[in-house]
């Protein structure tokens, strides 16, 4: 007996997700698919587009391969913000330019700064141009492949991407939108021209909705999917893995634990700060302050990789081992430089108070407590900010085991809620998906399964090693960055 079901695909900094859900929101099947990103030059992280394709009709098949479902809606979700430049036909002139964790752009970000003034585009559009933003990367490519800009007429991004590729619309969601700094305007909710003129010239900016509207329907049958199915028009992951807790309630924060480290605030009204990302939100009328991490779980894979390879649950029972404050050990975890709070891409990575005696667990307990840090670096910045915490919840790979959670717990002194299922933003895409058909409520599909709470007993050594966190930055900031110009020389 063939069953509807929901369709929603994620694609992500290191790999493809796809996720096949009941109306009532079992899990009847996942799929994923691994990729890499290209770094052909210092600080530029590119991805080629048509693999996002490939992989998402790849993991559409093998989910529909059964045949014993009908998918009513398709939810997509991807990275972001992206740049993927195309002609006015939708064939893509260059590998897609990545999200924060591309710092070419900083001398356009300057450049711009200077011509539209720092604190008039945080006013109108929401943040401070940083790595993230996606004018000043558009801006790169006008100055740095004169040819291919000229060809440029379309902007996408991975999820805007695959809903084009399905319905062969061009839009984009708000969210998005309020990503692409300078182009948009928080306070008017639609892309601002005459600075859209200014950074990208002659580009062809797509139609605005909500992630969860309508982009349109499938065009043809596709890897088990029939023609005349709803698609909606997604979002960047971190924001539909939000969904997939429903962590988009004013008080509530979303921690994604990841290849990289998300943060999602949201506020009642909109919120402004140097040191944070103000966006809209997921849902039309809501509105949020977002910071991100550049480099998480990644740090953990390199030290996994770098000591041979042995498998995490090993590695979480050394750095269990090992205790609170890593035996003395003191990271900095910005090995791929650092964006909010901080905005420095030339930050690197740092390890304070190595000794002979200290083993692999306390270097993976120091790099988790890094992170943990961060998260708290980040949480102070949004309540100065003015935002309310209320609700932490806790989402992504980073969940499974106890340990990464327990130590940001301890660190930042905040229970965390971990969700039932916590798949990410493939589920939250397949929730958007199914409102279109479905009167359905994530409170339904995806409950509470624990709180995870801080140990008081952690509280003074981390305040006292959160303290040198804070001091360790500034006082080797100067030598890290020569440090990163002679990476950018010897790589030159």
């Amino acid at each position: 007996m063939r069953r509807s079901a929901f369709l929603g695909v994620d694609i992500g900094t290191s790999s493809s997700k796809g996720v096949l859900v009941l109306p009532d929101g079992d899990i009847l099947r996942t799929a994923s698919r691994q990729h890499t990103v290209h770094r052909p030059a210092p600080g530029h992280v590119e991805m080629d587009p048509e693999v996002w394709w490939e992989e998402f009709v790849g993991l559409a098949g093998e989910l529909t391969a059964p045949g014993d479902v009908d998918v009513a809606a398709v939810g997509v979700s991807g990275m972001g913000p992206c740049v993927v430049l195309t002609d006015a036909d939708g064939a893509v002139l260059r590998p897609a330019i990545l999200y924060g964790v591309d710092t070419r752009a900083s001398a356009q970000i300057q450049r711009l700064d200077a011509e539209l003034g720092r604190e008039t585009i945080l006013d109108r559009a929401g943040s401070v141009l940083s790595s993230q933003a996606v004018g000043p990367k558009i801006a790169w490519v006008r100055e740095h492949e004169p040819e291919v800009y000229a060809r440029a007429r379309r902007l996408f991004m991975p999820a805007s991407w695959l809903a084009h590729r399905l319905t062969g619309e061009y839009v984009l969601d708000h969210h998005s939108a309020s990503q692409s700094t300078p182009l948009y305007d928080t306070r008017a909710l639609d892309w601002y021209r005459p600075w859209a003129e200014h950074v990208a010239p002659g580009l062809e900016l797509p139609s605005l909705r909500w992630p969860g509207e309508r982009a349109g329907v499938t065009r043809r049958e596709v890897a088990g999917i029939r023609a005349g199915v709803p698609v909606i028009t997604g979002t960047v992951d971190a924001w539909s893995e939000a969904v997939s807790v429903d962590a988009q309630n004013p008080g509530d924060l979303m921690v994604m634990y990841g290849t990289t480290m998300f943060l999602i605030a949201t506020v009642p009204e909109r919120v402004t700060t140097e040191l944070m990302w103000g966006t809209v939100g997921a849902f039309e009328g809501t509105h949020n302050l977002a910071g991100g991490m550049a480099t998480s779980g990644a740090i953990t894979s390199w030290l996994r990789d770098l000591t041979g390879g042995p498998d995490y649950p090993t590695l979480l029972a050394e750095a269990d081992a090992a205790g609170p404050g890593a035996r003395g050990l003191l990271a900095l975890p910005y090995f791929a430089g650092e964006r909010t709070p901080i905005f420095d891409p030339e930050a690197r990575g740092v390890i304070a108070g190595l000794t002979l005696s200290h083993t692999r667990g306390d270097l993976y307990r120091a790099v988790l407590e890094a992170t943990a840090f961060g998260v708290r670096h980040n949480v102070d910045a949004l309540r100065a900010a003015g935002a309310s915490i209320d609700r932490v919840v806790a989402v992504g790979g980073g969940t499974q085991g106890a340990l990464w959670t327990q130590v940001v717990s301890d660190v930042t002194g905040l229970p965390q809620t971990i969700p039932t299922r916590t798949i990410g933003a493939s589920y939250g895409a397949a929730f958007l998906a199914a409102r279109l058909v479905e009167d359905v409520s994530m409170a339904g599909w995806n409950p509470a399964a624990e709180v995870r709470e801080p140990d008081p007993g952690a509280a003074v050594l981390y305040d006292e090693l959160y303290r040198h966190y804070l001091d360790l930055y500034p006082a080797t900031r100067d030598v890290v960055h020569a440090l990163a110009r002679i990476q950018h020389e010897g790589a030159s």
